[in-house]
């Protein structure tokens, strides 16, 4: 009996255990903070051509190598606070060998690609007309010293499997991302027979191609389009009309370069959704002459996704000038990409370490006439 009274305790032990566990799990199940989120806001951000020209490669020169960490410090924030950042840059890690140079044929330190990760960059769009300055192997060693420095790349590819696939697909909390980039030209540099792929050209029909290619794939396309009339204020009218035609076909947003200078954004309204194009985003850094040449800016784009219905659409939009500022530090010449608006603060509150008060109205000046270019062709066009 005394046997039987045991076992029958063990039983009503385990059932209460049972329950209690049961209980537990359906209560947590039911905490409203572990139900999947219907909707999710993602926060991409992209800035404009990083050209490493002679003065700013010596900028980080060191004894024992280089350090580009400077160039972006002021804006590592920014880019930090984005869920994936992207950048355009003019210029191949080709390794030591040919020398590192500047224009017209641009070589930089392998430490360009480490202080772009460092800075809170995650995708290298490396599709420009400088793209085969060093040839197809300094192409190719591009593309590998910037991917083990833990870089997304897009625009140039290492082989045809990779090319064919185009687009590089980034998952953001269960938000699809897809970026395609390409170029107008590599400066008359042919890609070498048999390696077509490594490449991207900007030929309309391509672009058409990946697009519906990749479009099932993703929640938000996005092109990374080198283009334009370099130096120019606005967009041409081609421009204009092909961002339409990729808007309609399932591109989401453009991201232009190349120009060096910036040119207007746009909103097109098309087949009831809202798609954006910035023609040019300027120069992030480098050594050229003049207010518009060291002029850029940082696009910050929010895309919402509705997990009820599967649409994701374009929700916020934020852009911050930026200007390369030249100033000495060790005894050398050095360059950072400065928020505008944010250092003129840092000035009046006698925070920032290089610019002084007489420096606000130049500053101001610039934030006015950036902003006001920007806006400049804003407007909403409805395509049915």
């Amino acid at each position: 009996m005394k046997r039987f009274f045991i076992i029958l305790g063990s039983l009503i032990m385990a059932l209460l255990i049972s329950y209690t566990l049961f209980v537990y799990q359906m209560d947590r199940h039911s905490d409203p903070q572990t139900v999947p989120e219907e909707k999710k806001i993602v926060h991409l951000a992209a800035t404009g051509d990083i050209l490493m020209h002679n003065m700013v490669i010596d900028s980080g020169r060191l004894s024992t190598g280089y350090h580009y960490d400077h160039l972006f410090l002021p804006i590592k924030h920014i880019l930090k606070d984005a869920d994936y950042a992207s950048v355009c840059l003019e210029a191949a890690l080709a390794g030591p060998e040919s020398g590192y140079t500047g224009y017209p044929a641009f070589n930089a330190p392998d430490e360009t690609a480490a202080a772009l990760k460092n800075s809170g960059f995650g995708l290298i769009a490396t599709a420009s007309n400088h793209s085969l300055d060093r040839g197809y192997k300094g192409a190719l060693r591009t593309i590998k010293i910037l991917n083990e420095a833990g870089l997304d790349t897009v625009g140039t590819y290492a082989g045809w499997p990779q090319q064919k696939n185009g687009a590089l697909i980034k998952d953001i909390d269960g938000v699809k991302i897809g970026y395609l980039a390409y170029t107008y030209s590599t400066n008359g540099l042919p890609v070498p027979e048999g390696h077509e792929y490594l490449v991207n050209y900007l030929d309309q029909e391509t672009v058409l191609a990946d697009i519906k290619r990749t479009r099932p794939q993703v929640d938000v396309l996005i092109l990374i389009l080198h283009w334009g009339v370099e130096y120019s204020p606005y967009p041409t009218e081609q421009q204009q009309k092909m961002a339409a035609i990729f808007f309609a076909h399932g591109a989401d947003a453009i991201l232009g370069s190349h120009p060096h200078v910036l040119q207007p954004y746009e909103i097109m309204m098309i087949n009831g959704k809202k798609h954006f194009v910035i023609y040019s985003m300027g120069n992030s850094v480098g050594n050229q002459r003049g207010l518009e040449r060291n002029s850029g800016v940082i696009v910050e784009l929010f895309f919402e996704k509705d997990f009820s219905s599967a649409q994701t659409v374009l929700s916020d939009f934020r852009l911050t000038p930026t200007y390369c500022h030249t100033y000495q530090a060790q005894g050398k010449r050095c360059f950072r990409m400065i928020p505008i608006e944010e250092t003129i603060i840092a000035i009046e509150k006698g925070e920032e370490p290089y610019l002084q008060r007489q420096d606000l109205p130049l500053l101001k000046n610039i934030l006015k006439v950036s902003t006001q270019h920007l806006n400049s062709l804003e407007k909403t066009n409805t395509q049915s």
